[in-house]
């Protein structure tokens, strides 16, 4: 048996920089990834199942339709797998957590199987490949151009999505303006405050027009503004806020959670 953590893709960062003549976005994103996630296991079985169970497990899919099976189906492998998916985060949410659940289990299936991965994992989506490495990293193009950047300081955050899941599709459609200035360099700063400071010069473009579908996003960056800095991950609609020790985060988690019992809330590292 395998297990690996799918930890949730935050995108500090998104610009979006153009637009392909296929429809394909150009992004120029600092990703980094947070201490919670979904959990994947898989152990050896006659044929291949996935069963997903968790606080968050309604809805989800347990067939060809979820990217863990169609992670499975890549190898083009004989042997089967009982694959379980335990859903801790929310799905269509900004943090990448199908995309992280394909990338864990590409990984515990190559080291259950003994096999390589496989060469086309960008055909499961263009955040995968970030997720096989989660770290930070700068990710440009449709997601295919992955470069290491200086090492982060110790950061916290509070992660909060008020519950409303939102499609990336529509938020794309609704940025008026696919031509925007890259991202600078990130530099080498030594606390999270002097990153904040920085991050907060950067941008994501698709928050303005996420907003706009789903004007509660709004309120969650409102209940995030003690933070360090308050700002949408992906395209929504979880949001975080950075914070400068782990006690500031769990004091404005907690405060968040009084106020919005009905949010999903969590405090937690980023790395």
């Amino acid at each position: 048996m395998v297990s690996r953590l799918a930890r949730a893709k935050i995108n500090l960062t998104l610009h979006v920089t153009g637009q392909r003549r296929d429809g394909y976005h150009l992004l120029d994103s600092l990703v980094c990834f947070a201490g919670v996630g979904d959990q994947i296991t898989a152990q050896s079985a006659d044929h291949l199942s996935l069963s997903v169970e968790g606080p968050l497990a309604s809805g989800v899919p347990t067939d060809e339709r979820n990217l863990v099976w169609k992670a499975a189906e890549l190898f083009g492998h004989d042997s089967g797998a009982h694959i379980s998916l335990t859903k801790n985060l929310p799905n269509a949410a900004g943090i990448g957590g199908g995309s992280a659940d394909a990338a864990a289990s590409l990984l515990a299936l190559a080291e259950l199987w003994d096999v390589p991965l496989p060469e086309n994992v960008f055909d499961l989506g263009a955040d995968v490949p970030v997720c096989l490495a989660p770290m930070a990293l700068r990710m440009r193009g449709i997601g295919e151009k992955l470069s290491l950047v200086p090492a982060l300081p110790p950061l916290w955050a509070v992660l909060v999505n008020p519950g409303v899941a939102l499609e990336t599709p529509p938020v794309f459609n609704a940025l008026t303006v696919k031509e925007n200035p890259e991202m600078e360099c990130v530099p080498d700063l030594q606390s999270a405050a002097e990153f904040a400071g920085w991050c907060a010069s950067q941008r994501n473009d698709l928050q303005a027009p996420a907003i706009g579908l789903v004007p509660v996003i709004q309120d969650v960056l409102n209940a995030l503004a003690p933070s360090l800095l308050a700002r949408m991950s992906g395209s929504g609609a979880t949001c975080f806020g950075l914070c400068a020790s782990a006690e500031d985060a769990e004091i404005l988690a907690n405060f968040i959670r009084a106020n919005h019992p009905d949010w999903w809330v969590v405090a937690t590292t980023l790395s």
